[in-house]
């Protein structure tokens, strides 16, 4: 199978090594030539607990030249995803998958109108990398699954396939009958911390020592469990502080959210694809959240900060 891994950072490197060491051909596409040129001349350089090893892969700043491919696996920042996508339609081949692994939901909507929602599945993964320096990478694969659908909710001949190659690279990959509810399931974790965390700049240990702000978060969850099930979204959890909980489990009390590592590098952040989405899709149902909105209002004022009134600037 031939893969493309477009926005290639440290989990599409990650992603990308996984499947390029069981003889997948896997292009990685990353913007920055420094990336590029240690990978496409030394390999991937990949640690795993305390054991390394080097990948050989293939390496591009843009999709130029490298033809059409079966599967594109999109992990650019959701901001960035039709730009993204618009600027790669050269992969595209009669057949070719799209498949987000993103943060957030609604990626798969805008991925449509690029490409037809005819080549587009869903998808969520619990696997975590760390890029270490360019080329070289700290990958979190063990006990850490993946998990793929057709939006529509049917098992397909393609899904399967796609399972099976994840799961023989070590990405074990459950083809779900229920993808959107999975997306809603892990944009609720991200909702009960990312914003929270950005604001408080705390990271997890902090963020849980605080009643104030666990009892935002809770308020934060219930009106995205609102929304969900009022759009007939089937969660696995319907609790919010059973999710509150889960969305530290496993982690460091020093884990720090993907919204405030980005405040942290001077970068806007995904906020409208997280809790941004649950006021989009609360209006469309008529469902107030308030707190979501306020929980939005704040990071968009920090963005705005950052880039008119701060020295770091977005990168």
């Amino acid at each position: 199978m031939k893969i493309c891994i477009l926005g290639a950072g440290s989990l599409g490197s990650t992603i990308g090594g996984a499947l390029a060491e069981t003889g997948m051909d896997v292009y990685l596409i990353n913007r920055r030539p420094e990336f590029v040129q240690k990978i496409n001349e030394e390999g991937l350089k990949i640690r795993v607990d305390d054991k390394e090893k080097i990948v050989p892969i293939k390496a591009r700043t843009t999709s130029k030249g490298i033809g059409p491919v079966d599967l594109i696996i999109v992990l650019v920042k959701a901001f960035h995803t039709r730009e993204a996508m618009e600027a790669a339609t050269d992969l595209l081949g009669e057949h070719t998958m799209v498949m987000s692994l993103q943060n957030g939901l609604g990626n798969e909507e805008v991925l449509s109108e690029v490409v037809g929602q005819e080549r587009i599945i869903g998808g969520k993964t619990y696997v975590g990398g760390v890029m270490l320096e360019p080329g070289h990478i700290l990958a979190g694969i063990e006990g850490k699954h993946t998990y793929i659908g057709e939006l529509d909710g049917t098992v397909t001949e393609r899904i399967t396939n796609i399972s099976k190659v994840f799961t023989k690279a070590g990405l074990a990959t459950v083809v779900s009958h229920n993808i959107l509810g999975i997306i809603w399931d892990k944009l609720l974790i991200n909702a009960a911390t990312g914003a929270l965390s950005g604001i408080t700049k705390l990271p997890y240990g902090g963020l849980y020592d605080i009643p104030e702000i666990e009892a935002v978060a809770l308020q934060a969850v219930e009106e995205g469990i609102a929304v969900a099930k009022a759009n007939e979204v089937v969660l696995s959890m319907e609790d919010p502080k059973q999710i509150w909980l889960k969305a530290a489990e496993g982690l460091p009390k020093d884990f720090k959210t993907s919204i405030l590592q980005s405040f942290e590098k001077g970068s806007i952040t995904e906020i409208d694809y997280i809790n941004g989405s649950i006021v989009r899709w609360g209006k469309r149902c008529h469902i107030a959240t308030p707190i979501n909105e306020t929980l939005v209002a704040n990071i968009k004022g920090i963005e705005y900060w950052m880039e008119h009134y701060a020295d770091t600037r977005k990168t």
